[in-house]
């Protein structure tokens, strides 16, 4: 049975263009500013949505999304306020797919099965989670997968094809190419590497691939957007809140529109991308 990302994903590859993928940080500034950012978001372009659950060490984030994971922190974020959002966000938008991203840590502590249940209740539909390896798949992505939630994994410019079959057995919804080597939002993708990459792995799976890291800008979006089946712009949407705070960290009448517009010029390039590459 497909769920929304299989379905959005369908409708992509009939309107021939590929997914906007948008991240933001759950209860960055606070809740309610971040509630109006995720329910903004698909108005201003997004076709997909990674939320991310705050965690005290994200090893693998940069300066940015460190920030707001510690804003949301401080303003009393929690797991259960990650899933309330989510609930809240599903009772006018039925259709937009939401993953949540993040770390094993933040799970553990609040249990797997009831994570599974609570989040599947709430309209989740898929995970990411950075620091569970493929070798530990009995441990979350098994029982997700049984729960009806798609297992999406990394693939880097590291993972070469001996590794690439470990790392996409049990992936489902898409395989995420991250894009660059290194933290979040320290780099640019480069295009020309991230058309090999996912010229190879596409022989390896007929999965949807997107491609993140890196990507800030509407004509790098546009770039990626040539050879993936999508592009994930995070740290950049990050940004737009922190820069928009007052002095105390607050949401200012800017944050939201700063987000959403920022998106929208990346839905611009995003859709954009296959007209270029046809030319």
């Amino acid at each position: 049975m497909k769920n929304r990302i299989d379905r959005r994903f369908a409708d992509l590859r009939k309107a021939a263009r590929p997914a906007l993928v948008t991240f933001v940080t759950a209860g960055d500034p606070d809740y309610d500013t971040s509630l109006s950012i995720l329910k903004a978001l698909p108005a201003a372009g997004a076709d997909i949505v990674e939320l991310g659950m705050p965690f005290s060490d994200p090893m693998a984030d940069g300066p940015a999304i460190q920030a707001a994971g510690l804003r949301a922190l401080q303003g009393g974020q929690t797991m259960a306020r990650t899933l309330d959002m989510v609930r809240a966000f599903r009772k006018a938008d039925r259709d937009t797919p939401i993953v949540l991203m993040g770390y094993y840590n933040p799970i553990f502590i609040y249990g797997n099965a009831r994570f599974l249940a609570d989040a599947t209740a709430a309209g989740v539909d898929g995970l990411i989670v950075v620091d569970l390896p493929p070798e530990e798949d009995e441990e979350l992505c098994l029982p997700a997968i049984a729960a009806g939630l798609n297992f999406i994994r990394l693939a880097t410019p590291t993972t070469d094809d001996r590794r690439l079959p470990a790392v996409l057995e049990n992936t489902s919804g898409f395989v995420y190419y991250v894009s660059i080597t290194g933290i979040t939002g320290t780099k640019a993708a480069d295009s020309l590497h991230v058309a090999e990459a996912v010229d190879r792995i596409r022989f390896h799976t007929d999965l949807p691939i997107v491609a993140g890291f890196g990507v800030s800008k509407p004509e790098q979006a546009a770039a990626i957007g040539r050879s993936a089946d999508g592009v994930v712009v995070g740290s950049a949407l990050v940004r737009a809140v922190g820069e928009t705070l007052d002095d105390a960290n607050r949401a200012t009448p800017a944050t939201v529109q700063s987000v959403t517009a920022l998106v929208a010029a990346l839905a611009q390039g995003v859709r954009a991308s296959r007209l270029m590459a046809a030319e």
